[in-house]
């Protein structure tokens, strides 16, 4: 082979590998070329698909392509994250993901996927606080008086105070549990089958207290229908500046929230969860975008991909040790 011959393929080698290597990041340069799904595991019409609509809206409009909102509910939010994580790593189905994500893994011994290898985190759209509410009948009219009450009742049968959730591994039953290890007390779980038959029992003073979602609760605190003690957030409400938090009432350290935030199949090249991350982030930016989140109870929230990813590691951990501590068991 003369050296002409040899350079001359030598640099045809070169040419075809850098060639082949430019050919994803060209691809990811077109995208998007066609419609994104969201997929939500959760019928319409509740707070995470409207969270989901909200922000989609105005994706499209950034990303000139539609943007679909798909419901898959079912088995608390896995059969949505099931179908993303085994989705083409492309970027064109992406999971509107709940708190559910990092309680599952505690509750469910076996499931078909592992949110934390098989999804990357894009960002986070919003943070909700949850309310620990009485009825206003109730002799509770602080945190402190809750605590005082659970103390002095420690050990015995009668008397102990009663708290109402939405059942076994519901979010009003982890807040709870959070609760009363955080504080050191005792509290008797009555598992509902759904939120509204529990909320009803604690309207009707047949239970003592609930924790529950912001958004179905402060309308009920605002008309006079409940007494809220605290927010289950590090910081107060900008809905409800007034109610204190926890963690000022008495319980220290106290942080627990329901939140909305996107992911991705694993594999998604970096160029496109860094473009979702800052159109998103833009989009919840948008005043009517974050006026119509607020009017859901649900703060608007932006974080990095890294910073998303660490803060859901740590829900995952988190909610895995008050599954652990507490013996919940799913029903």
């Amino acid at each position: 082979m003369s050296q002409d011959l040899s350079r001359r393929t030598l640099v045809q080698a070169a040419t075809a590998v850098l060639a082949s290597a430019a050919l994803p990041s060209l691809a990811q340069s077109n995208w998007p070329s066609k419609p994104i799904r969201i997929i939500v595991g959760y019928p319409a019409g509740g707070a995470s698909d409207v969270a989901a609509r909200i922000v989609g809206q105005k994706l499209s409009e950034r990303l000139g392509q539609p943007v679909v909102i798909d419901n898959r509910p079912g088995s608390a939010g896995n059969v949505g994250a099931d179908a993303v994580a085994k989705a083409a790593p492309d970027g064109y189905t992406l999971l509107l993901g709940t708190i559910s994500l990092s309680v599952n893994p505690s509750l469910y011994p076996k499931m078909s996927y592992d949110p934390v290898k098989d999804l990357r985190a894009i960002g986070m759209i919003s943070s909700t606080p949850f309310l620990l509410v009485v009825n206003p009948k109730s002799p509770y009219l602080t945190v402190k008086d809750l605590l005082d009450a659970a103390r002095a009742t420690a050990g015995a049968k009668s008397g102990e105070i009663n708290y109402a959730t939405a059942g076994n591994g519901s979010g009003s039953h982890l807040f709870t549990e959070l609760l009363a290890s955080t504080a050191g007390i005792s509290l008797t779980h009555i598992p509902y089958k759904g939120a509204a038959p529990a909320m009803n029992d604690v309207l009707g003073n047949q239970v003592s207290l609930t924790f529950d979602n912001i958004i179905t609760t402060l309308p009920l605190v605002k008309a006079g229908k409940l007494r809220a003690l605290a927010v289950s957030t590090r910081k107060r409400s900008l809905v409800a500046p007034e109610i204190p938090t926890l963690s000022e009432s008495g319980v220290a350290g106290f942080d627990a929230t329901a939140w909305f935030g996107l992911f991705a199949p694993q594999g998604v090249p970096r160029e496109i969860i860094s473009r979702l991350n800052v159109e998103m982030s833009e989009a919840v930016k948008d005043a009517q975008v974050r006026e119509k989140l607020l009017q859901l109870g649900a703060e608007p929230v932006q974080t990095t991909p890294d910073e998303f990813d660490a803060f859901f590691k740590g829900e995952v951990a988190k909610w895995k040790k008050v599954v652990q501590t507490s013996k919940i068991h799913v029903d």
